[in-house]
């Protein structure tokens, strides 16, 4: 992804962002796979994820960091709303049980072995997208973003 270089920001700041960003995106994953077993989960894990494109915005710019985003800040919040609704009506569809009853999935795929799929981790990644949609789009409106 090509960028502009701002006349304002460090050429430092500039170099240490891309190499940060990868970085501090893929912290955020592991935080958001391990959340549900131990300290994490969603929530920290998407303000892990939007400090990363918050860095990204202090170094470049608004329309750089909406590039990087790819998607629109509504739709990850729209979506995120959506998958953490869902996880909680699995349970009541599925078996008749109270909202957000936890389901427990075991799948085995070659190469890997048993992957354990949960409500609870499709919880998680629903506010993850969430936090990453709210803040980002308070950052670029604070950037005040000219289309």
């Amino acid at each position: 992804m090509k960028t502009e270089l701002r006349s304002d920001a460090s050429l430092i700041l500039q170099t240490a962002t891309r190499l940060l960003v990868p970085l501090l995106l893929l912290f955020s994953v592991f935080l958001l796979l391990r959340g549900h077993n131990e300290p994490g989960g969603g929530f920290i894990a998407g303000l892990v994820a939007s400090s990363a494109f918050a860095l990204y915005l202090f170094a470049f710019d608004a329309s750089s960091t909406k590039r990087l985003l790819k998607v629109e800040t509504q739709l990850l919040m729209g979506l995120g709303l959506l998958l953490a609704l869902s996880s909680g009506i699995i349970g009541m569809v599925l078996h008749g049980q109270p909202f957000l009853t936890s389901q427990w999935w075991t799948l085995y795929v070659p190469g890997i072995g048993e992957l354990k799929l949960s409500t609870p981790l499709l919880f998680d990644v629903g506010v993850y997208l969430v936090v990453i949609g709210v803040v980002s789009t308070i950052l670029l409106s604070l950037a005040k973003v000219e289309e």
